[in-house]
């Protein structure tokens, strides 16, 4: 079985983890999507790593944790080798689910068959709202959600 994921990676948070380890836990033959530079940060106001440090650190902990040696690809736009390689299934987080969806109706316009969307559903942090990278990199949650500002009464 073949899956996709993709996206930036960075921080790399208990969210994307479990992305991960849902897609590896699928298969071993895991196609990873990282986001090229221009794309990362293209519409980002917040400030984003260089590639290489973000497929490093993805690269040791996919090592570490699974361990595997990670097939990273770097992706130029939304949809990566989905439009025109097979995967058996795509593993995508509620913000990514539309590009799935997309991804999809290229494909069936294309004459390929569509991919199995698996959808992992947001790690909350300790307020209850979904981790996110945004909110880590203003300071209000670290990697794991645990709130390091406190919301004002």
């Amino acid at each position: 079985m073949k899956v996709a994921v993709g996206g930036t990676f960075q921080p790399l948070h208990d969210g994307h983890k479990l992305l991960l380890r849902k897609a590896y836990w699928l298969s071993h033959d895991v196609d990873i999507g990282l986001t090229s530079d221009e794309m990362a940060t293209g519409s980002r106001v917040r400030p984003v790593e260089t590639y290489e440090e973000r497929e490093n650190k993805l690269r040791e902990w996919i090592k570490k944790e699974i361990g595997v040696e990670p097939n990273i690809m770097k992706i130029n736009d939304p949809y990566g080798k989905t439009l025109t390689e097979d995967y058996d299934k795509i593993v995508v987080s509620p913000e990514t689910y539309p590009t799935a969806l997309k991804i999809n109706d290229i494909r069936k316009s294309k004459g390929f068959d569509p991919i199995d969307v698996i959808l992992v559903n947001y790690v909350l942090a300790e307020d209850g709202d979904p981790i996110s990278s945004t909110r880590i990199v203003k300071g209000e949650i670290d990697t794991h959600g645990n709130l390091l500002k406190r919301p004002k009464e």
